[in-house]
C-alpha cells in the first residue's frame, strides 16, 4: 500500500490516523454539545417539543434580572478558599519534601480525601456540620459550646462551611502536584544553596516558588473557573438554600425545575464566556511577564 509513497507522506498519514479517533470523540462529546447549547440559547425551548427562535431575548432577560447574577457573589467564598487551599498545599508540600520520617504515610494521608467521591464527601460533611453533629460534639467536649452555630442553616455561616468542605476535598490534589514539582528540583541546586548559606526562607523564595510558578498559574485559572462553576458540594449539602446557591445551581433549576432550557443554555454560555475571558486575561498577563523576564 505504501510502496510508492514517501516516508514523509506515510508519517503524516499515520499521525492523522492516530489523531482521528481522539479528535472524533472530542468533537462528538465536547464541541458538538457546546454548539448545540449555544444554538439552544437563542430559542424558547422547554427541553421537549418545538423550539422557537427568539434571538437574544434570553440574554437580555439574564442581564436585566439582578437575582441571576446575585448568586455569583457566593463564588468569592470558594475563590478565597481556593487561594487558602493553594497556600496550605504548598506549605505542606515543602514540609513533606524536607527530611522527615513517614513521608509516604503523610502523602497518602493528605491525598486520600481527593480519591473519595464528591457525593460521599458532601454527605460526610453534611453530618459533620448538622446540629449536634460531629463538629458540635467536638466543640462541646472542648468547652467551646458558646461558638456553636447553625453552620448550614444560617446564611451568615453556610458559605464558609461549604468553602471549608471544598478546601478539604481538593487539598490533596494540589499537595501532590506541588510535591511532585518540588521533588524534581535537582539536589545539586539545594546543596549549592546550603553551601552559600541560604536559609529555609531563601530556598522557598528563590528556589521552591520559581519551580512551582507555572503550577500556581494553572491552579489560579482552575480556581477561578471552579469557583464560578461550583455545583456539587452546595447542591448536595444545602440544595442552594439559606443563601448558598450558585450560578450553576440556578442554571440547573432554570432548566429542570422551570423547564426553561433555552434560558438555562444562555446562562451556561455566559459562564463559559466568563471563564474563557478570565483564562485569556491570565494567559496574556503571564505571557507579558515571561517576555519581560527575557
Amino acid at each position: 500500500m505504501f510502496k510508492n509513497v514517501s516516508y514523509k507522506t506515510q508519517r503524516k498519514f499515520i499521525i492523522a490516523l492516530f489523531l482521528a479517533i481522539p479528535l472524533t470523540l472530542l468533537f462528538v462529546f465536547t464541541y458538538l454539545p457546546a454548539i448545540n447549547m449555544i444554538s439552544y440559547s437563542f430559542t424558547n425551548w422547554k427541553g421537549y417539543g418545538a423550539k422557537t427562535f427568539i434571538g437574544f431575548e434570553n440574554y437580555i432577560n439574564i442581564f436585566s434580572d439582578p437575582e441571576v447574577f446575585s448568586v455569583l457573589k457566593n463564588s468569592l467564598y470558594y475563590f478565597v478558599g481556593g487561594l487558602i487551599q493553594l497556600g496550605l498545599a504548598f506549605v505542606f508540600a515543602v514540609i513533606i519534601n524536607s527530611k522527615i520520617k513517614g513521608k509516604d504515610f503523610f502523602k497518602s494521608l493528605f491525598f486520600f480525601p481527593y480519591l473519595i467521591n464528591g457525593v460521599a464527601i458532601s454527605l460526610m460533611f453534611l453530618f459533620f456540620f448538622q446540629p449536634n453533629g460531629t463538629l458540635d460534639t467536638v466543640l462541646n467536649m472542648l468547652g467551646l459550646d458558646s461558638i456553636i452555630r447553625q453552620w448550614l442553616g444560617d446564611a451568615q455561616y453556610v458559605n464558609f462551611s461549604l468553602a471549608f468542605t471544598s478546601i478539604w476535598r481538593f487539598f490533596g490534589y494540589n499537595f501532590i502536584i506541588f510535591l511532585g514539582a518540588l521533588q524534581s528540583i535537582s539536589d545539586e541546586v539545594l546543596e549549592a544553596a546550603d553551601l552559600d548559606g541560604a536559609g529555609d526562607w531563601h530556598k522557598i523564595r528563590y528556589i521552591y516558588i520559581p519551580s512551582v510558578k507555572r503550577i500556581i498559574q494553572l491552579n489560579l485559572i482552575l480556581n477561578i473557573s471552579g469557583a464560578i462553576s461550583v455545583f456539587e458540594i452546595p447542591y448536595i449539602m444545602t440544595g442552594g438554600s439559606n443563601g448558598s446557591s450558585t450560578f450553576v445551581i440556578e442554571t440547573i433549576k432554570t432548566a429542570f425545575t422551570y423547564n426553561k432550557v433555552g434560558k438555562a443554555s444562555a446562562m451556561a454560555v455566559v459562564v463559559m464566556i466568563i471563564v474563557a475571558a478570565v483564562a485569556l486575561i491570565q494567559n496574556i498577563f503571564f505571557k507579558e511577564e515571561k517576555e519581560y523576564a527575557k
